[in-house]
């Protein structure tokens, strides 16, 4: 699919008249970091890549750098403020909103912060949620709190009823911390909140543990789940040389993309076998996943997989079992079946397997979390902040050549981020593993 980045703008509610109370409160050093509009930040880095553009400097493709504005466009006095986190569990959702919270209570002034509880059916009078007052005496311990103190919930929302709530709450800003659906969700509120012609902004926090939304290098999350899943790959290695012919089996996160897979494979080099749903693999024949597991227990005597839970799926092909309350498409359980097809060869082939299967992901999911991804949060948030107090609607807050920036929502929405197979990633995977492409030719 052709994107044009050259539509990078993201759009504002109006002049940003106000000065900034970060300006009064600030020490000289942060004056000087703040940012305006020109501050932009290149898409493309690589300088083959550039020259082929052939075009001047201020047309090549950029985003908007994140950051404080000296002049915003909202009354800090006056303003309300909505939190609302959607769709799965994830770490570091409470690091993201103590971190709106705390930067619009005590830099910008804003005292009426309201969270939105259990997701979008928080908006919606039938499911009779109460909002919660989020104050910094509210987030101050959540740091350490798995989940989201705001709850959250799956499926979709009348868009008019959530913008009918927002304009009875009398909201200037809301901030929307969630997936790919969620992002949907709130550019569909921000276009009907346009075309009524209302002054609310909305800014999306893109919440992915698979690291997928599109344009972005990293979400929050991630490194959290990397980091314990290799926790769960160190106990299926040792499981597996414990025992003759021993096979650890481990499945991760990763409908779509296999970066949790891939990465963690990497960060504990104890896998032998890494499977995710963007290279296609067999599991019968010489070169299938079966024959290539037979040749390694017999050089080895163990063996390690990791399979991310999108892989394989058209083994499934003949089944179908509809879409969850996101709409997307319900995923047969690889792990469970490739333990199953396993133990079935081996048993056939009459060689003794111990197999241990080991799935750590609602685990991961409802964990705190670590030290890097708090950080990244804190970042996340406090830029989603001065993003809206600028005036600022219909972007999310994106890490982006090492830079956080503003990303149009149109731009996330168009498709999925994926391992390419091609690439450094999965290229660096199959040198660590030695498992070749499991694929007969």
């Amino acid at each position: 699919m052709d994107i044009d980045y050259s539509a990078a703008i993201i759009n504002n509610l109006g002049p940003a008249k106000i000065k900034s109370p970060l300006i009064k409160a600030a020490p000289a050093a942060q004056i000087h970091n703040m940012v305006t509009d020109d501050d932009r930040i290149l898409i493309n880095i690589k300088e083959k890549d550039l020259r082929l553009m052939n075009c001047p400097i201020e047309k090549i493709p950029s985003f908007e750098l994140a950051g404080a504005r000296e002049k915003i466009f909202f009354d800090p006095s006056k303003l309300r403020c909505a939190l609302v986190t959607c769709g799965g569990l994830c770490p570091g959702l409470n690091d993201i909103i103590r971190a709106i919270v705390l930067e619009l209570y005590h830099h910008y002034g804003v005292r009426q912060i309201f969270g939105i509880r259990h997701g979008l059916q928080g908006f919606i009078p039938e499911f009779g949620h109460e909002t919660m007052d989020l104050t910094p005496e509210s987030v101050a311990h959540i740091l350490n709190m798995g989940g989201s103190i705001l709850g959250s919930s799956r499926g979709e929302q009348d868009i008019e009823a959530i913008v009918d709530c927002l304009e009875r709450l009398n909201i200037g800003i809301l901030f929307m911390i969630g997936g790919d659906g969620t992002l949907r969700a709130a550019k569909k509120i921000n276009e009907l909140i346009s075309g009524r012609k209302i002054k609310i902004s909305v800014v999306g926090i893109p919440k992915t543990i698979d690291n997928d939304i599109h344009m972005v290098s990293r979400s929050f999350g991630f490194d959290t789940a990397v980091d314990v899943a290799t926790q769960a790959i160190t106990g299926a290695h040792n499981e597996a040389q414990g025992y003759p012919n021993g096979i650890g089996l481990i499945k991760l996160m990763g409908r779509h993309s296999g970066f949790i897979a891939a990465t963690t494979s990497l960060a504990q080099q104890d896998v032998n076998f890494v499977l995710i749903p963007e290279v296609d693999f067999d599991l019968e024949g010489p070169n299938g996943l079966f024959a290539s597991l037979e040749n390694r227990l017999k050089q080895r005597r163990h063996a390690v997989i990791v399979v991310a839970e999108g892989a394989g799926q058209k083994y499934f092909q003949r089944k179908n079992i509809g879409t969850d309350e996101s709409g997307n498409i319900r995923l047969m359980d690889i792990g469970l079946f490739l333990k199953d097809k396993i133990k079935v060869y081996f048993n056939n082939k009459k060689i003794a397997v111990t197999l241990k299967y080991i799935d750590p992901s609602y685990i991961i999911r409802s964990l705190p979390a670590n030290a890097n991804d708090s950080v990244f949060c804190g970042f996340l948030g406090r830029d989603a902040v001065h993003a809206g107090m600028a005036g600022k609607t219909g972007l999310i807050i994106g890490h982006w050549n090492n830079h956080f920036v503003h990303v149009p929502m149109e731009l996330s929405c168009v498709k999925r981020k994926q391992v390419n197979p091609k690439g450094k990633l999965w290229a660096t995977v199959l040198e660590s593993t030695g498992q070749g492409s499991l694929k007969n030719v």
